[in-house]
């Protein structure tokens, strides 16, 4: 189901007009489409901060525009400013329903792997995973059950189940997480240094000019 977002036309593309709405609470933002020239809008930065974060990047929206025809739309690119957390910029492209459009998913790691409780560490390699869907069809997330893991295991792509509404693009030899062996420190004996060899000799050469006045 998409989530109606409001949006305003904007024709003054100026950067000094655009910083002015940032001011006033609201994020610039370009429309694209297939066949379709550039729509250059503006749309609350609240409100579309909030879809971002409840509904994700896959979000589908209904781009309510001021005087037009509402357009469903997903998010093409969008800056967020660090030091402030708040949107910078955002773009769109409409879509078609009927067609299947590339995007990636996140992965979400689930379960305690039986090699971390003895000791492994559990890394994770691949965060997103690249699929093609439909629109409405585009899941919220990928679950990988790490459970059975034991230490030197891996879950690769291709152990992920086939799903009816959407076909995996990411090489299926690509490792999503895997248990590494615990990290052992090697324990150096007195007067050795890590590499095996016996520690230098400290020369003093204090002392030497001494003995040599002597």
């Amino acid at each position: 189901m998409a989530v109606t977002v409001k949006a305003k036309t904007r024709q003054d593309l100026r950067g000094s007009v655009n910083n002015k709405l940032r001011r006033e609470g609201r994020v610039p933002a370009i429309v694209y489409g297939k066949e379709k020239e550039p729509l250059a809008v503006s749309v609350d930065s609240l409100e579309l901060l909030k879809t971002l974060r409840d509904e994700g990047k896959n979000a589908i929206i209904s781009l309510d525009v001021e005087g037009d025809s509402p357009r469903q739309v997903m998010f093409h690119e969008y800056q967020i400013e660090p030091l402030r957390n708040e949107l910078y910029h955002a773009d769109f492209y409409i879509v078609d329903m009927s067609t299947e459009v590339d995007v990636q998913v996140p992965i979400h790691v689930e379960g305690n792997a039986q090699g971390v409780q003895d000791g492994g560490i559990l890394s994770q390699p691949l965060h997103e995973l690249s699929l093609r869907a439909k629109p409405n069809e585009i899941p919220n997330e990928i679950q990988v059950d790490v459970s059975n893991l034991e230490v030197g295991d891996s879950f690769l792509v291709s152990d992920l189940k086939e799903a009816k509404n959407y076909e995996i693009t990411e090489d299926e030899s690509t490792t999503i997480v895997t248990i590494l062996p615990p990290q052992t420190e090697e324990v150096v004996e007195p007067g050795e240094t890590q590499d095996g060899d016996a520690e230098p000799e400290v020369i003093n050469q204090k002392d030497d000019d001494e003995e040599e006045e002597e």
